[in-house]
């Protein structure tokens, strides 16, 4: 099956852009340009790795760009004649929001209206954005369809939420069809050292202390990395039946933070446990319905097993650990 497609992916040196770009890049009849900003708020050793397999790659581009940049974004939009754009650039991290609220409002906000105003402009004909489960806060009841209310209780996800309500109003005067993709809780190889397994891994590997939350009295949805790019990638090349729709990405598989920790624990020394109050910044669970998009693509999607997941996720980082 020939598909030539060309194809905008922005931030593409995080952890979500470069495993879609990673997989999409095995069809030689797409040609990726990447975009990011290579910031500090994690290793930029681990992005420039990732960078590093995707150049190796003749169908691949890389441009060092911010979105908050918006001269250099259209000169890019200038030269390539896009038929998708996926947008993954965002300021990440929830706790960092009440460090460096500029960052969220920069890259979160203005950087995004910076994207979609070149959507508009250059009459891309696909449009997917990554939103997060933060957008539902920490109200019952569970799970979270995509129809449940939304209670954003901090700026990354209210920067989320706007995002979702700015395209949904721009889509209803524009050619664009836009998706935005709610993930829970993404983890796997090449993960955000950020995020709790990573964390886990790397207090143990360097003697560190882990804070422990809440007694790790807390549910996330855990959805392996392998399994969200599988329906991103669907989407690319499926056909949208709306001007602009949203899904959930996620297993709907709840775990306790707990029972999670005792799989990493098969695979790497336990660390020094500090265990802390809840944090105001953490829901107590996230969990989400994940039927819609198992409708759209007219498919029961088999996710991987949370052991599996863990496993493989321990092993990539014992072989990586000098990345983060």
């Amino acid at each position: 099956m020939k598909i030539r497609n060309k194809i905008l992916i922005t931030g593409v040196a995080g952890f979500i852009g470069f495993s879609l770009a990673e997989k999409i890049l095995k069809n030689k009849n797409v040609k990726i340009v990447g975009i990011d900003n290579l910031n500090d708020y994690y290793s930029k050793k681990l992005k420039l790795e990732r960078l590093k397999i995707l150049k190796k790659k003749k169908n691949f581009k890389f441009f060092n760009v911010d979105l908050v940049d918006k001269k250099k974004i259209k000169v890019i939009f200038k030269k390539n004649n896009f038929d998708i754009v996926l947008n993954f650039a965002a300021q990440a991290g929830v706790r960092y929001s009440y460090k460096n609220p500029k960052s969220y409002t920069d890259s979160n906000i203005i950087g995004f209206i910076n994207l979609v105003d070149m959507i508009k402009n250059f009459n891309i004909k696909k449009f997917i954005f990554a939103s997060s489960s933060s957008v539902y806060g920490d109200e019952k009841p569970f799970p979270k369809s995509e129809k449940s209310k939304t209670y954003p209780i901090n700026l990354y996800s209210l920067s989320k939420l706007s995002n979702e309500h700015f395209a949904n109003s721009i889509s209803k005067s524009i050619k664009t069809k836009i998706i935005g993709l709610r993930f829970f809780t993404i983890y796997g190889p090449w993960g955000r050292p950020d995020m709790m397994i990573m964390k886990y891994l790397i207090a143990s590997k360097k003697n560190k202390k882990f804070l422990l939350y809440n007694k790790g009295d807390h549910y996330r949805d855990f959805t392996y990395i392998d399994d969200a790019v599988n329906i991103c990638e669907q989407l690319i090349y499926k056909k949208f039946k709306k001007k602009f729709d949203i899904f959930n990405v996620c297993s709907s598989q709840p775990l306790l933070i707990t029972k999670v920790i005792k799989e990493i624990d098969k695979y790497s020394k336990k660390p020094k446990i500090l265990k802390k109050g809840r944090d105001k910044a953490d829901v107590y669970k996230t969990y989400g319905d994940n039927k819609k998009i198992q409708n759209y693509l007219h498919k029961k999607i088999k996710f991987t097993d949370y052991k599996k997941g863990v496993q493989r996720t321990c092993n990539w980082y014992l072989k990586n650990h000098k990345l983060l």
